[in-house]
């Protein structure tokens, strides 16, 4: 039975004993300034190397619990997960056929390996390049879809570190709007440097806690998700965590970082800005399949190498 339900206070309802009080993840620093507080939780910015995190934390374990089947198709996906992420399939396959681009500028083809590839989207894009294409990740329901219906066949369920890729296996190694959710992603990078050949490349993409949108929205800002957004990064806490696992940045882009969505997105993400604006503006979500290409500039994408 899942520890977590519905709940209107946070994302989703948590027992406060399963939450540990955390220092800063990327200096050690204890002390930090709270931003805001939702429920048990605080956004936090650390003194010392001001990193954005979440205190107190849910355990690793209770996290891969927390991304299963009501994660992908939520009644409050602008607090909690997807609205229905297979669902929107085509859209995420049309805005990864725009990504894929910060990935074909170093490499054209070689073996690729997607961390967190939920449903396989991008592989499915990778594959039409022509990369040798392989994923992993802990959504059981999602990699059951990436088999069955999609057909890919080299997706394994679990985490990266249990996978047991051989070391130097692959020419790149993705991981897209992942690392904010991992509980260690210093250990998660070490591996995935690991099974990167030595002239490999890491592309790696997260939201950016000091662009303008987010420094404008403040706390009504659409990336923090209490609970599942345990880091926010900026390209100076992004570039100190790649250089901890062992990568050197080549460059970090706002290009190409933007994705295709539908008005019903729009309409209920609206309710970040005021909770009467989903139903003021509902008409619009009937318009149908109509989607928008949307880069408001707070995402960005590293493209770093093995040091």
């Amino acid at each position: 039975m899942s520890r977590f339900s519905t709940s209107a206070k946070l994302p989703v309802a948590v027992d406060p004993g399963r939450l540990k009080e955390v220092a800063c993840y990327l200096c050690g620093c204890p002390d930090h300034r709270v931003r805001f507080v939702e429920g048990p939780i605080r956004l936090v910015e650390c003194r010392a190397c001001r990193l954005v995190y979440i205190t107190p934390q849910l355990a690793a374990e209770d996290l891969a619990e927390l991304y299963q089947e009501s994660y992908w198709q939520s009644e409050c996906a602008r607090d909690y997960g997807y609205m229905d992420y297979v669902k929107d399939g085509e859209l995420y396959i049309r805005s990864f056929r725009k990504r894929i681009r910060n990935v074909t500028a170093y490499r054209t083809g070689g073996k690729l390996l997607d961390v967190g590839c939920a449903a396989g989207f991008f592989l499915h894009v990778a594959r039409e390049a022509g990369f040798d294409y392989h994923g992993v990740d802990v959504a059981a329901p999602m990699v059951r879809f990436a088999r069955e219906t999609l057909g890919l066949e080299n997706i394994r369920e679990g985490t990266l570190e249990a996978a047991g890729y051989p070391e130097g296996t692959f020419d790149v190694v993705t991981l897209w709007d992942v690392v904010e959710h991992l509980a260690d992603p210093v250990a998660v990078l070490r591996e995935c440097r690991r099974v990167l050949r030595p002239d490999g490349i890491l592309v790696l993409e997260t939201q950016n806690v000091r662009s303008p949108v987010a420094r404008l929205l403040g706390r009504r800002w659409h990336h923090f998700k209490m609970l599942e957004h345990l880091y926010h990064f900026d390209p100076d806490t992004g570039t100190a965590l790649l250089e901890k696992a062992g990568f050197g940045v080549v460059r970090w882009t706002r290009r190409r970082a933007g994705k295709y969505v539908s008005m019903a997105f729009l309409v209920e993400r609206s309710g970040r800005l005021a909770r009467f604006l989903p139903k003021l503006l509902a008409p619009l979500a009937r318009i149908g399949p109509a989607a928008l290409y949307v880069n408001p500039l707070d995402e960005m994408v590293f493209v770093a190498r093995p040091e």
